[in-house]
């Protein structure tokens, strides 16, 4: 590949690309993919920038080999307006190491009682077109009607966190049998289900588009099925951890039961439903992996399992918890790793310039990953301010060794540049 500018130029056999006088980046035996696309990152800017910041999330996102992420909108303050979006956007902009779309609250501070700036932020500097509560279910069917409505005026979507909130109440992890051996409160599969096919229906009804957050059940993958069955415009997401982990690591920690690490919303469900969902995104049912990347500092995370913060950090291990989960099962080749970490979910954000083909003409966002090597996780040589990883101490397969932002190298040799 010959890259010029801000774009590949040419792509070809070796020998068939004159390559006189550039930069020469040794590719060989790596996997070449379209920069990866985030629909679901928590930088925590502003307010929390002692989990994280814009600057450290996406130093984070390009080791990951990722070229944009979606910062999600539960900041202090809510980024519920174009003010805050705008700022966000900009600090993106700073930082340099990827792009940042922000993604706009639904309703005024999450609040779920009235809706927040939609169309102000549509049409601010950060030009958002995704628009989500996450961490809180938008609950309430008729302001959930009206957020779908709203958005079909910018081509925007409702990124739905599914859970019933009266279903969920004091919810600990997975309700089955680890949660019954340990004592802590369950969280139903049927809270995610029944807000998932209202949400689904409601869609149909208005004629908009919904996205599912980080799906997690057997049952919701039957129920996004019908949906898209049906011709709806529903997309869904999935994240690294619910393809890998099951409640049973709650239990089964090296360092013992009640480990926090592996407290996160939803929870991690049974090898059942993580079957099931790797089946749903190697069909197409799932859409896309989205990190769910969510920072904590360590002493939310070092405590008791119900007083710890629900969350994982996911950008610098995406890549190879899905080569373990998907790649190495043979349930995904490297063409569908691309279509579901790049091409779908830039499709599904709106987000131009990425998810494109590696072909001449297309911007220059490319991954080269090393899907041969095995490395022991590490998470204190993370770029990440956070080290809250289930994956510590974990060997996985591969390493991102370079990340290119429209022509110009943000990572080379595993490092920053």
């Amino acid at each position: 590949m010959l890259v010029e500018g801000e774009y590949i130029t040419s792509v070809g056999a070796p020998g068939e690309v004159d390559g006189t006088g550039a930069t020469v980046v040794d590719a060989g035996g790596l996997v070449a993919l379209p920069g990866l696309v985030d629909l679901h990152t928590h930088l925590r800017e502003p307010g929390r920038e002692d989990a994280e910041t814009v600057e450290s999330g996406t130093a984070a996102a390009a080791l990951g080999g990722f070229t944009a992420v979606h910062a999600m909108a539960n900041t202090s303050p809510v980024a519920d307006t174009a003010g805050v979006v705008e700022q966000v956007w900009r600090l993106g902009r700073q930082a340099g190491h990827c792009d940042v779309r922000p993604v706009g609250a639904v309703t005024a501070g999450l609040a779920g009682r009235q809706l927040a700036e939609l169309g102000a932020m549509a049409d601010s500097e950060a030009r958002v077109r995704v628009f989500s509560d996450d961490g809180v279910c938008v609950s309430d069917a008729v302001l959930m009607r009206r957020a779908l409505e709203y958005v079909k005026a910018f081509d925007g979507v409702v990124a739905q966190h599914a859970q019933e909130p009266r279903l969920t109440e004091g919810a600990q992890m997975n309700e089955g049998s680890v949660s019954g051996r340990l004592g802590l409160a369950g969280w139903p599969a049927v809270a995610e289900e029944a807000i998932i096919a209202r949400d689904c229906l409601l869609a149909a009804h208005v004629g908009s588009r919904l996205h599912i957050c980080h799906v997690s059940t057997a049952g919701s993958v039957e129920i996004i099925r019908w949906a898209k069955s049906k011709g709806w415009d529903v997309t869904a997401e999935v994240t690294p951890h619910h393809l890998l982990l099951t409640d049973s690591c709650a239990e089964t920690s090296p360092v013992g039961p009640y480990n926090p690490l592996y407290k996160v919303n939803p929870p991690l469900r049974t090898a059942a439903d993580v079957q099931a969902l790797r089946e749903a995104l190697a069909d197409g049912t799932i859409d896309c992996v989205a990190t769910d990347h969510a920072p904590h500092p360590v002493e939310a995370k070092e405590t008791e399992w119900p007083g710890a913060a629900m969350g994982m950090i996911g950008l610098e291990t995406a890549l190879p918890v899905v080569q373990e989960a998907m790649v190495e099962t043979g349930l995904l080749d490297w063409a569908g790793v691309a279509d579901r970490m790049s091409a779908r979910p830039a499709r599904i954000g709106r987000l131009a310039g990425h998810g494109g083909p590696l072909r001449a003409g297309s911007p220059a966002n490319i991954t080269l990953y090393d899907p041969a090597v095995r490395r022991e996780v590490d998470p204190w040589g993370f770029a990440s301010k956070s080290r809250n990883t289930p994956y510590q101490g974990m060997t996985l397969p591969g390493r991102v060794v370079a990340t290119f932002l429209r022509g110009r190298p943000t990572v080379l040799e595993g490092k920053l540049t």
